[in-house]
């Protein structure tokens, strides 16, 4: 009988033991999955993202994106990417789902994503609404200010379950910028004219992170002003701004010495100061255009090119209007 007790006891104990054991594991499991809620880079008030769990199977549709994720720590998960997802070398192998402009929707689907990160002002708006209508997870990636990027890469370690690669990269580039801040932050300024385009002749004005790296440079841009994010203006116009230098973005340009074939005609024109100084530049777009942590290698760049714009002057010369 008292054999019978003692068992009788050690059951219900061990019944106890068990039923705490999996309370507390129902607890564990709650909070790993408990849903992840970020704001994305829309506009400046950001739309929610919420996720159930972090994210396994990514689209990628656009190339700075890619970049985006992969240095968040989400390499891995990228199962999908846009042409020209090209950085880091192994989002090559990711496979394709259209270009930027030109999404495969039925590709995008049949890779049954759990998170699709798009890019606003280069996808296609229809196309992303034909997805948002799926019920599938859209981040919205457009980092508009330098610190924007590492604001995305945080979001997306989020959302990855990543934090600690994500914070690290985030930490890294704003180290990278603020130690360009320091060296540039007390240079006369620069007038930049930013040609994006040459036929149309396009540019940018100060409202996306180009102008941003300009001006951490110590650049001034002739056209910052201007309403229109990408307006289209007048060698003429040009002319009359008479900026101290010209820069494009060009692949692979990133010696002083590249051939400038998009701004040869400048030349053409001695009276303006850029061309009768020799201040045409191009920089790698790679590094320039994307919003993603390379932008500081472009940035160290384009703060060089402005350096040699400087020693350029003639002792008696003002700074820039």
């Amino acid at each position: 009988m008292r054999a019978n007790a003692a068992a009788r006891v050690m059951g219900t104990a061990g019944a106890i033991v068990m039923t705490c054991a999996c309370l507390l594991a129902a607890a564990w499991c709650r909070d790993a999955y408990a849903a992840i809620t970020v704001t994305d880079d829309t506009d400046d008030t950001g739309a929610a993202v919420t996720l159930a769990a972090p994210a396994q199977r990514v689209v990628s549709l656009a190339p700075h994106a890619t970049e985006l994720l992969y240095a968040a720590g989400g390499g891995a998960r990228l199962v999908g990417a846009v042409s020209y997802s090209d950085y880091p070398p192994q989002a090559k192998t990711v496979p394709r789902v259209g270009s930027y402009r030109a999404l495969d929707l039925e590709r995008i689907v049949a890779l049954k994503p759990d998170l699709i990160v798009v890019w606003p002002h280069g996808n296609a708006q229809q196309q992303i609404d034909r997805l948002r209508a799926l019920h599938i997870p859209l981040f919205s990636s457009e980092p508009r200010r330098l610190d924007d990027v590492a604001t995305s890469l945080i979001r997306l370690g989020r959302l990855l379950g990543t934090e600690n690669t994500a914070d690290a990269a985030a930490g890294a580039y704003r180290h990278e910028i603020a130690q360009l801040r320091a060296r540039y932050a007390g240079r006369p300024p620069v007038s930049v004219f930013y040609e994006v385009w040459d036929r149309p002749l396009m540019t940018l004005n100060d409202a996306n992170v180009i102008g941003n790296v300009i001006a951490l440079c110590g650049g001034r841009n002739v056209f910052g002003t201007l309403r229109e994010s990408v307006p289209t203006v007048s060698a003429e116009a040009v002319l009359a701004a008479n900026p101290e230098v010209i820069v494009t973005a060009a692949p692979g340009a990133t010696a002083p010495d590249a051939p400038l074939p998009a701004l040869d005609r400048w030349r053409a024109w001695p009276t303006l100061t850029a061309a009768a100084r020799g201040n045409l530049f191009a920089i790698d777009g790679d590094l320039l255009d994307r919003p993603a942590p390379r932008i500081a290698q472009g940035a160290a760049l384009l703060c060089r090119d402005l350096e040699t714009v400087r020693a350029r002057r003639p002792a008696a010369a003002p700074s820039a209007r």
